[in-house]
């Protein structure tokens, strides 16, 4: 009975132990649970504190790349208005590389260079037609400077006669000047780009060369032997009254270097026939208002015009009053300044593009062009002195 006790009492120590043996294991595998379940948490904890890192981290990046991916991608074309020469030009470089054109005359060309350097998205510039006088040269060159700092490429194409040294400048700030006295700028446009250009695009250079007397120099007279002589001499007479006619009409000048830039011939747009003839009437009406008003000095006839354009009746004034060099002005009321015309005949041996740049500019004004053919902008008061200067520097 003794030893049945003792195995009893052995048995229900063994039975506690065991059991105390199993609470402690409960208890340690709950705080190794809990250390695993907190093992976890931290993990996840760390991870969604390592993504967030990750995603703080990207827009940054991505806020930062914002400045740096602004594209300049204009296309602008400022050219000459008021000529068959300035249109086309700027027509063949929409045909070449698309874009837009802004079209001005020389009072407005610097202000039309100003505005276009504030355009941000402005990619490349092309001026066409627009020659260089003492008075606006150096502000030319500073504004160039600063396109090309802003990595804008500026392609120059003229044939005025421009000082040597700012052409020097030009190349040096790495502006792409196509520059040459001897060819109007349409036919120096379409030399340079004709692989971009389609077979229509000849025409129009070579309207361009006629009227700016100009289609016996050597490219613009094999352009010319391309197409007969008499449709393009009918062609690029109806251009230029319908350009001359529709100054005050910066959207139709638009209209037609769009139409030139697609391939259109003259009598291709509408109407522009009609209002050639209109043109026509004016300045045959033009002839008898010259002969009542034309003055004459020693070496030049010259006249106010009041109801035309200068350039339209300047040679009527050389031609009515027996001179060598013909002068007409007219008053631009806006501008508070004369847009002068002069003209030179077969005999005239000065270069009048050359004289008039530096007399204007003396003057306060501007000009130059061709040796006998050229334009001014001379400030109102001053309009007398400039005829009598000119007349004294052309003897």
């Amino acid at each position: 009975m003794a030893v049945s006790k003792t195995k009893k009492s052995t048995n229900k120590k063994t039975s506690k132990s065991n059991v105390a043996k199993k609470t402690t294991s409960k208890k340690v595998n709950k705080k190794t649970t809990s250390k695993k379940v907190n093992k976890k948490t931290t993990s996840k904890k760390v991870n969604k504190k390592t993504t967030s890192k990750k995603v703080n981290k990207k827009p940054s990046k991505s806020i930062a790349k914002k400045p740096t991916k602004q594209q300049r991608t204009k296309v602008i074309c400022i050219s000459h208005k008021e000529d068959c020469d300035g249109i086309s030009s700027a027509a063949l470089i929409r045909q070449a590389f698309g874009g837009d054109a802004i079209l001005v005359d020389y009072p407005g060309q610097m202000e039309a260079i100003n505005q276009v350097v504030l355009d941000k998205k402005l990619k490349s510039l092309f001026i066409c037609d627009l020659g260089l006088s003492k008075k606006t040269q150096d502000e030319f060159i500073d504004i160039m400077t600063r396109l090309r700092k802003n990595k804008v490429s500026v392609t120059y194409i003229d044939h005025h006669d421009i000082d040597p040294t700012v052409v020097k400048a030009l190349i040096k700030i790495k502006v792409k000047v196509i520059h040459d006295i001897n060819e109007c700028t349409a036919v120096l446009a379409y030399t340079a780009f004709k692989s971009k250009l389609n077979d229509h695009a000849s025409f129009v250079a070579a309207c361009a060369a006629i009227t700016d007397y100009m289609e016996t120099r050597p490219l613009g007279a094999k352009l010319l032997q391309i197409y007969d002589r008499q449709f393009a001499l009918i062609s690029a007479t109806v251009m230029t009254y319908n350009i001359v006619g529709h100054q005050r009409e910066p959207d139709y000048l638009q209209y037609l270097v769009e139409e030139l830039a697609d391939s259109k011939f003259p009598h291709d747009i509408p109407n522009t026939y009609e209002f050639a003839q209109i043109q026509v009437e004016k300045l045959s009406q033009m002839i008898a208002k010259v002969k009542a008003g034309l003055k004459t000095m020693t070496n030049l006839g010259h006249m106010e015009i009041l109801d035309a354009g200068a350039s339209g009746a300047v040679n009527f004034v050389m031609g009515l009053s027996g001179k060598d060099v013909g002068v007409a002005y007219k008053e631009r009321v806006d501008h508070g300044i004369y847009a002068v015309s002069v003209r030179g005949s077969k005999n005239c041996n000065v270069h009048l593009g050359k004289i008039v740049n530096l007399l204007a500019t003396s003057l306060g004004g501007s000009g130059g062009g061709h040796d006998k053919a050229c334009g001014a902008v001379v400030p109102k008061p001053k309009i007398k002195k400039f005829i009598t200067e000119l007349n004294k520097k052309i003897k």
